[in-house]
């Protein structure tokens, strides 16, 4: 009986093993499948050109003339980033738009040096006066001070 037993279960690993390949070889030939259907769905789609217009090939062409004319004002090497910015924010291109970011940034940075100098000049004021009042108030109790003790010598 193991000896059959044995055999029997040889053959069931054999035939087991046999099963692996062949589901290997399919699954390899599946996947080659896969990819020559997705090739072939790939060279059936043509992009279709896209329509422009005349109006916007001269808004293009436009464009990229400013640009080139920017290009071609730029000198090598650089000059320094400083001068850029204020050179850049002084200029005024003739072009399709135009690009107030720096202006932007440049009127709230004045803006809020404004409203810091005038909180400033409030705050200042008021504690000017909180100044005076504490003069006043401690003058104040000075005399009293001298009055109650003026009081307390003329009862002696």
């Amino acid at each position: 009986e193991e000896d059959l037993l044995n055999d029997v279960c040889r053959e069931v690993v054999e035939k087991w093993s046999e099963a692996q390949i062949v589901d290997a070889k399919e699954k390899k030939e599946d996947e080659i499948q896969a990819i020559a259907s997705m090739m072939e769905k790939q060279a059936r789609i043509v992009v279709k050109p896209k329509e422009v217009s005349q109006e916007e090939k001269q808004r293009k062409a436009a464009l990229l003339a400013q640009y080139a004319n920017v290009t071609d004002e730029e000198e090598y090497p650089f000059p320094d980033p400083a001068e850029t910015r204020a050179s850049s924010a002084l200029n005024t291109l003739p072009a399709l738009f135009r690009n107030t970011n720096v202006e932007d940034v440049v009127n709230a940075r004045k803006l809020e040096r404004e409203l810091l100098r005038d909180e400033f000049q409030k705050k200042k004021e008021q504690d000017k006066l909180q100044r005076e009042k504490d003069k006043l108030a401690k003058q104040e109790r000075k005399e009293k001070e001298k009055k109650r003790t003026q009081k307390g010598e003329r009862k002696r």
